[in-house]
């Protein structure tokens, strides 16, 4: 790119970058976005480039990661695949499948990326700002960088950072963690590794996950303002909410807060785990605990174990055999246990899943087939073709309601037809969509390939009941919490300690 090209937007552009990865760029897009849009604003969240198996499917069937859905749904708009034009999905192998404006366009490695993809790459990014300002010409544009925009090994190929903030003239805020430690160097450090025009850029200082008294640090405070003649916009105090995770350290960093849980959930831990969004609204249950599991090791105390999606199943049914999980799984289920699969999971749960095309990874041109745990009378057939779509469907168990969701699969399962076995039912009127054993008062194995599933209100309180009900616990008539209303609450209560503590309308100008 011409460091003069530019594009001019009616309203300032607010960037977000931060001093390294985890700082808090996500969670400060996804207040500002409230924040602006509870001010009448038009506000449009935007990240040129994510890499992340946490992804979301919009109304059209386009990918997108996750954490820019959670930025819409702060901004009061539907998720669009333009907020997030390049998805990179890690599959192992130092390989990614790449993901332009929703669509996967090819694969490759990290060495190749810059080479292959950096120009297509810049055109997708130029092309999803275009479709937003065309059709939103009055909007304000929330950018959220990714890492550091001063990795010095990698910035001549920055496609999400600089670029774009001098792209867009945008008034940019530096994040930084002090509860990382060295909050001074992260600073003054990326300050200096910017050349004069780029600092330029930097209107604002955010100092976030402080612990104590925020006004012990006035003098650091003031230090730093002298030192960089740079604002710090504010202080932002560490906060206890579980916000949506935007990968899985997310949820598995979080403390857990349900100390007298009702249920016990299990959760198998792939290697290479995806969506695991599907989780969340699990996670802020009451009554329930999650447990992450990535060793052998007996399952009695569970009283449910879920198989998560999976970026790649074969490799990761390979994780399951030689961990010695597999067992663990059968041995759960032959004690009653309950199990539920999801996407990846359901594959998994079958008896054979068949890779003709290499798509997961099978190359031998010997054997294109594996075996998966067997507790599912099911094949599974790796397509050459994606399916990603939302759907709204009916559920026929454990209760009937209707069901929102979307699918992400390359895989396509069928029945296998066995005499003298239980049969299997379909979970919903669609076919295809999932199956299910169960067992009465012995437990169940079901799986699904619909993501956002436990978000169905209705079917999730109906599945735990029914997981209560074989474990003879009482189930209390009480009101449940609304996920969806639970996660706008979330999202306020973030923009009301963002706009407590922090300076954002400076930046509107």
């Amino acid at each position: 790119m011409d460091n003069t090209e530019k594009i001019k937007t009616k309203k300032k552009s607010i960037m977000v970058l931060g001093t390294s990865s985890g700082v808090g760029k996500s969670i400060t897009v996804t207040a500002i976005c409230r924040i602006l849009r509870d001010l009448g604003e038009n506000p449009y969240p935007f990240k040129g480039q994510n890499m992340s198996n946490n992804a979301w499917v919009d109304l059209e069937g386009g990918e997108m990661a996750f954490s820019q859905a959670i930025q819409a749904f702060a901004s009061g708009r539907n998720p669009s695949s333009e907020m997030n034009p390049i998805l990179l999905k890690p599959q192992g192998d130092s390989t990614s499948e790449v993901i332009h404006l929703g669509r996967s366009v090819g694969v490759t490695t990290a060495r190749n990326y810059y080479q292959n993809w950096f120009q297509p790459g810049w055109g997708v990014i130029k092309k999803g700002l275009f479709e937003i300002l065309e059709h939103n010409d009055n909007c304000r544009l929330i950018i959220e960088g990714a890492g550091s925009p001063v990795e010095m090994n990698l910035i001549h190929r920055d496609l999400t950072n600089l670029r774009i903030a001098k792209y867009l003239e945008a008034n940019c805020i530096l994040v930084a963690d002090i509860e990382r430690g060295g909050v001074f160097a992260q600073i003054i450090g990326t300050l200096e590794l910017l050349k004069p025009e780029e600092k330029k850029l930097i209107k604002g200082i955010i100092i976030n996950r402080f612990r104590g008294d925020i006004s012990l640090f006035e003098e650091g405070k003031k230090w730093i303002e002298k030192k960089t003649n740079i604002p710090i916009l504010g202080i932002l105090p560490s906060l206890r909410e579980n916000f949506p995770p935007e990968d899985s350290l997310d949820l598995l960093d979080r403390k857990v807060t349900n100390k007298n849980p009702e249920l016990e959930v299990g959760i198998i831990k792939f290697p290479s785990i995806s969506n695991f969004s599907d989780l969340d609204p699990l996670d802020n249950e009451e009554g329930i605990k999650l447990n992450w599991i990535s060793n052998s090791q007996d399952f009695k105390e569970f009283d449910l174990i879920i198989l998560p999606g999976s970026k790649q199943t074969i490799k990761d049914i390979t994780f399951l055999k030689k961990s010695g999980l597999i067992k663990c799984i059968k041995n759960y289920s032959e004690n009653d246990g309950n199990i539920l699969g999801i996407c990846g999971g359901l594959q998994m749960l079958g008896e054979y899943l068949e890779d003709p095309f290499s798509k997961e990874g099978l190359n031998s041109s010997k054997n294109k087939s594996i075996r998966g745990i067997g507790l599912l009378s099911l094949k599974t057939i790796f397509k050459e073709t994606k399916i990603t779509r939302r759907l709204i469907c009916n559920a026929t168990w454990p209760f009937m309601t209707e069901i929102e969701g979307f699918e992400i699969h390359n895989g396509v399962t069928e029945i296998l037809k066995k005499e003298g076995e239980e049969k299997l039912k379909s979970m919903f009127k669609e076919e295809k969509l999932g199956w299910y054993i169960d067992k009465k008062e012995k437990g169940s194995i079901a799986g699904s390939y619909i993501h956002g599933l436990f978000e169905n209100d209705n079917w999730r309180i109906s599945y735990l009941n029914l997981i209560k009900d074989k474990k003879g616990i009482q189930i209390l008539d009480k009101k449940y919490n609304h996920y969806k209303i639970k996660r706008e609450a979330i999202i306020n209560n973030l923009a009301n300690e963002f706009k407590k503590h922090i300076n954002i309308i400076s930046l509107l100008n």
